[in-house]
C-alpha cells in the first residue's frame, strides 16, 4: 500500500475574540482627596471613586462587559482615574462606555482597541 504524503498546512492565528478597553476618566469638579493618597468625588460626585462601575455596551445597548475605575491621581483640581475593562467582545463596530450612571460616551472599535477611551465629568 502506497502512503500518501501529508502536506503541512499553515495555521493563521485568529485575532482574539475579546480585548481590553483602556483609557482615562477625569473628574474636574467636586474633587477631594481619599484616604489612600488618591482622589475621589465629593459635593454631588460622591459616586465617583476607585472601584466605581464602568459598563460597556454594544451598538444595540446590550451590556457586553463590566469593570471598575482604577487608580486615581490628583493634579490640581482634576482627579484622573485609569480605566481598564477586560473581556470586551470584538466585531461590534462601536461601543458605548458609562461610568456610574453618568451617561455614555461612544467610540469606534478601532478607538476602543487602541486604548483611546477618554471621558470627563464636572
Amino acid at each position: 500500500m502506497k502512503e500518501t504524503p501529508v502536506t503541512p498546512t499553515r495555521v493563521t492565528p485568529r485575532p482574539p475574540a475579546t480585548f481590553t478597553l483602556t483609557g482615562t476618566f477625569e473628574l474636574t469638579d467636586g474633587v477631594v482627596g481619599d484616604d489612600a493618597g488618591g482622589c475621589k468625588g465629593g459635593d454631588g460626585y460622591d459616586d465617583i471613586f476607585e472601584g466605581t462601575a464602568v459598563t460597556v455596551y454594544d451598538a444595540a445597548g446590550t451590556v457586553v462587559a463590566t469593570g471598575y475605575l482604577g487608580d486615581s491621581t490628583r493634579e490640581g483640581g482634576t482627579c484622573r482615574f485609569s480605566v481598564s475593562v477586560g473581556g470586551v467582545p470584538t466585531g461590534r463596530g462601536f461601543y458605548k462606555v458609562e461610568v456610574s450612571h453618568r451617561g455614555t460616551v461612544q467610540l469606534t472599535e478601532a478607538q476602543a482597541r487602541a486604548g483611546l477611551f477618554g471621558a470627563s465629568l464636572g
